[in-house]
């Protein structure tokens, strides 16, 4: 009730312990905290949280357009219901070193278990356009040690995503993921690898946990846990999924509106009452205060 029981600090030992198992964590991308609340009844041990979902629901393209505080804020709303460790898209740290570093310390009050930050210029653009760039090297290594300095809980997990597959080779992809491990980052992110055999290559080329990213509509080949968890990588997200499936129904559902004056046809399609007061348990808030919440559920 109001907030998840299990703080902040244990869910961070949660996801870590997880990687450590060496297993593939299936990371479904909340859209809201309705949506987290969701992932967790449907039995998965973490969500993730996009900075293209955070941008669209805004009303945004995913073109460097959020800040640091629109993401703090919806990433503190999803951890806050859900006891699952939730991992969230910091896009460049928005800014430099000195911002990075403020950014990691916002997220992790926020209570969030995980973040990653890429190697892309401010600002950053979705990783699956054309015409991105990344900035130097050293330049991103620096962001990620002052990511790694900023952080107070160890248990914090960063992860480097490297956008250089696409603007330069998988070779300097690869380059960059060991830079990057050696300054620190505790899990790779490669953007936009194309097939099994860039991911092998990428495995086989660094020592830290792998994130895969199965978008779809994007630039690689869309790859499912199986070939994944073969391969050797340790986390995948579906960022914009539940997103898009939820876009596409409410679509219908207007065009159904429009078409018959009423959703009486679709009522199959939708969330009951009775299944929604039961994810925000209702019963629990009931049983409070008779004296405050003295409201009776529908029988």
């Amino acid at each position: 009730m109001l907030h998840a029981p299990t703080p902040p600090s244990a869910k961070r030992a949660a996801l870590r312990a997880r990687l450590a198992t060496g297993e593939l964590l299936v990371l479904p991308g909340a859209f809201n905290p309705l949506s987290a609340m969701l992932i967790e009844r449907r039995g998965f041990h973490a969500a993730y949280l996009s900075g293209a979902v955070i941008a669209a629901d805004l009303g945004l393209p995913d073109v460097g357009l959020t800040t640091t505080s629109e993401v703090a804020l919806r990433a503190g709303q999803v951890s806050r219901v859900t006891n699952l460790p939730l991992l969230v898209d910091a896009d460049t740290g928005f800014g430099e070193a000195m911002n990075v570093a403020r950014s990691v310390q916002l997220l992790e009050e926020a209570g969030v278990s995980g973040l990653h930050l890429e190697d892309q210029v401010n600002p950053k653009r979705c990783g699956h356009l054309d015409g991105k760039q990344v900035v130097d090297r050293d330049v991103a290594v620096q962001r990620l040690r002052a990511a790694v300095a900023a952080r107070r809980d160890p248990n914090l997990l960063i992860v480097a995503r490297t956008d250089a597959r696409a603007t330069d080779s998988l070779d300097e992809a690869i380059e960059r993921a060991k830079a990057y491990a050696d300054a620190g980052a505790d899990a790779i992110f490669a953007e936009a690898l194309l097939d099994e055999h860039e991911f092998a290559r990428m495995r086989a080329a660094v020592a830290v946990p792998l994130l895969a990213n199965a978008t779809e509509f994007g630039k690689g080949e869309l790859l499912n846990v199986t070939p994944l968890a073969e391969l050797g990588v340790n986390m995948v997200i579906f960022p914009v999924s539940l997103l898009r499936l939820a876009m596409g129904a409410t679509e219908r559902g207007l065009a159904t509106l429009r078409r018959e004056g009423g959703f009486a046809s679709v009522l199959g399609e939708m969330q009951t009452r009775a299944e929604l007061y039961d994810l925000l348990d209702y019963a629990s808030y009931q049983v409070f205060d008779d004296d405050v919440f003295n409201f009776q559920l529908p029988s």
